[in-house]
């Protein structure tokens, strides 16, 4: 493995350190490691999400033009519907 020196602001490193005395962690380096894995997999889901999204944008602007929508008949015609379905 590679070493790395980073710096900690002195709330993290009491964090880091009360990990390691309380048995959770065996060192100061499987702390950080673990923080980075979590990181890492937030940015996946960062990513993903982000790409879900511009998905959903590309259907959109392919779905067809745009076309107004009266928002007081579109809520009558659900409640149309659903007193329908009772």
């Amino acid at each position: 493995m590679r070493t790395m020196t980073v710096s900690l602001s002195q709330q993290q490193a009491s964090r880091v350190q009360q990990a390691v005395e309380s048995g959770a962690y065996a060192s100061n380096s499987e702390v950080v490691r673990d923080a980075l894995r979590l990181w890492e997999q937030r940015e996946e889901i960062r990513a993903l999400e982000l790409a879900k999204l511009k998905r959903a944008y590309d259907e959109g602007m392919a779905s067809g033009a745009v076309r107004p929508v009266d928002a007081e008949a579109l809520l009558e015609k659900f409640k149309d519907k659903a007193l329908k379905r009772g």
